[in-house]
């Protein structure tokens, strides 16, 4: 099995899965229609699909240039964690610096709750 790295393993200031985080605050334009959007990246929890085809993740909203974005680290422990999204957790078994995860701060249990008021 090849091993990979992430790209960043801190979540930054705005991540949108922080509790303290407003949407509105977060850099480089907010946009409510394709936060929502977002939903697309949310696995169904206990699922299967996609353990052996493409998984859609959410990158984070710092990341520099199309097709070089890194993982929403937010995102992604909600998913391995709570989200129980199993082809990620599959994923993340040949992660290099998986251990390597920080988070900032209490994390919002859903997606959902990471939309505005």
């Amino acid at each position: 099995m090849s091993t990979w790295k992430l790209k960043r393993t801190k979540q930054c200031a705005k991540c949108p899965w922080k509790v303290s985080t407003n949407p509105y605050d977060i850099p480089n334009g907010y946009c409510k229609k394709k936060h929502a959007d977002l939903i697309n990246t949310i696995a169904e929890p206990g699922s299967i699909n996609g353990v052996s085809g493409s998984m859609r993740a959410m990158a984070c909203h710092e990341s520099n240039a199309v097709g070089n974005e890194s993982h929403c680290i937010g995102w992604l422990v909600n998913q391995i964690g709570p989200g129980n999204n199993i082809p990620l957790r599959i994923h993340m078994m040949s992660c290099e610096n998986g251990s390597a995860i920080q988070l900032d701060g209490e994390q919002h249990e859903t997606f959902e709750d990471t939309l505005p008021a």
